[in-house]
């Protein structure tokens, strides 16, 4: 299994990737069983990605989740099963230690990203804390962020690029946030699918372009960023949460394929 140091060690970059949400028990197993043959010929650090729960919903009556301790226990089984670590998000102080019980890596959602006491609970678990650029931050504002994990006698952070609000319902990526948070010292993962939402739609759906998705991942690969992230489905039509932006399982390997090319002839 990787670990904090591996993250920039190798000649490739490194892979945050599963499902938006746990949504049932084998989605998650199906997911990961295929990244990781993927990622294991190619020689990419993988990290396995699913949110317990989802607390930022648009509407009452979105899609939160199957249950905190069945969803966690679903990312235990990942984890256990195919030797790679876990990440999940949190979003109040009382989820870090619980959260911490089953997976190696802390998220911190970008909404979140200036919860001081959030980002403490979390560094104070001794687990990986990767914090996501608000939409409404500047690149330089993250190190203060990232400050707060290293206060608390943790020096494991990752910095992740989600795109900034243009407008009411659009993102747009600013590609020299990269090299500015890498200036920090912290691994920098670009989080490729997140920031081609669409958010504040008046359906009160969350739409994307996923279209965009290469493009945003080649430019990544070619400014530098030391990670990848991406929400994958084998069917994001009727995925619970974030279908409109998510990769399709069945293009994730001539993309990985074609990004290992990119970075090993940068």
């Amino acid at each position: 299994m990787i670990t904090y140091k591996d993250l920039t060690k190798g000649p490739n970059f490194f892979l945050m990737a599963g499902p938006c949400a746990i949504e049932d028990e084998d989605t998650p197993l199906f997911i990961a069983e295929r990244v990781v043959e993927i990622t294991s010929r190619l020689g990419i650090p993988y990290i396995f990605k699913g949110s317990y729960r989802k607390a930022n919903r648009s509407r009452v009556d979105s899609f939160t989740g199957i249950g905190d301790e069945k969803a966690l226990r679903i990312l235990r089984r990942v984890r256990e099963a195919f030797d790679v670590p876990v990440v999940t998000d949190i979003h109040e102080t009382r989820e870090a230690e619980m959260a911490a019980e089953y997976v190696d890596i802390l998220q911190i959602p970008a909404f979140l990203c200036r919860q001081t006491d959030l980002i403490a609970a979390a560094a104070r678990t001794g687990k990986i804390v990767n914090i996501k650029k608000g939409q409404f931050l500047s690149a330089s504002g993250m190190e203060h962020a990232a400050h707060k994990v290293t206060e608390c006698g943790n020096e494991q952070v990752i910095l992740t690029e989600r795109g900034n609000s243009f407008g009411y319902s659009d993102l747009i990526v600013d590609f020299t946030n990269i090299p500015a948070m890498r200036s920090t010292g912290f691994p920098v993962v670009m989080d490729v699918t997140h920031s081609l939402q669409r958010p504040n739609q008046a359906s009160g759906v969350t739409g994307g372009k996923p279209a965009l998705i290469e493009t945003i991942a080649k430019a990544a690969v070619a400014v530098g960023a030391d990670g990848l992230f991406f929400e994958t489905h084998p069917n994001p039509s009727v995925a619970k949460s974030d279908g409109a932006n998510m990769l399709p399982l069945d293009l994730f390997e001539g993309l990985l394929e074609r990004l290992t090319r990119l970075r090993m002839a940068l």
